[in-house]
């Protein structure tokens, strides 16, 4: 990684992103599907666009399915171009890719390890700790790109919540 620390992230010209994790996506796990392929392509025409707006500062919080998406739209934008793009992660605990397959936790470890900045929020699991993430990912937001359906969740929570505070939110959705 290149770097680990745990002080406070600059909140000018932050993004932060929140979706649907893949048992909630119509195409579950399937990244082939031509959908996925479309939201793929979106997130990272999307990050450009914010990159291009000023937003260099970019947190994820790591979940399986859109959040990985999201990082990775990261990661690309920077490789084209998008030099001061930073991508930031916001772990809720360590034992966050525990229960995942093999496959899943390779890719969590390698977008990890391609982070300019890793903060873990809390020091075991515990309920309501992803929510307390996406609630700190919006403190220190002042944008928030959702890939969201509308369907009670994680989520709508966050979308709810940032749309209270007057955060600028970004759907997308195919």
């Amino acid at each position: 990684m290149r770097g680990w620390r745990s002080g406070p992230m600059d909140r000018a010209k932050t993004c932060c992103f929140t979706g649907h994790r893949p048992e909630s996506l119509p195409w579950g796990r399937n990244e082939d599907d031509a959908r996925c392929a479309a939201l793929k392509t979106l997130l990272r025409r999307t990050v450009r666009e914010v990159y291009d707006r000023g937003f260099h500062t970019f947190l994820c919080g790591m979940a399986r399915g859109c959040d990985q998406y999201f990082a990775e739209a990261v990661l690309a934008a920077r490789a084209d171009g998008a030099q001061n793009a930073r991508l930031c992660a916001l772990v809720p605990c360590p034992s966050q890719p525990d229960g995942w397959d093999a496959a899943s936790r390779t890719r969590y470890w390698a977008l990890l390890a391609a982070c300019d900045q890793v903060e873990v929020l809390e020091d075991h699991y515990s309920p309501g700790c992803m929510l307390r993430r996406n609630h700190e990912m919006l403190r220190r937001a002042q944008l928030l790109i959702s890939v969201y359906d509308g369907t009670p969740s994680g989520t709508a929570a966050t979308v709810r919540r940032a749309e209270q505070q007057g955060i600028e939110v970004l759907p997308l959705w195919m």
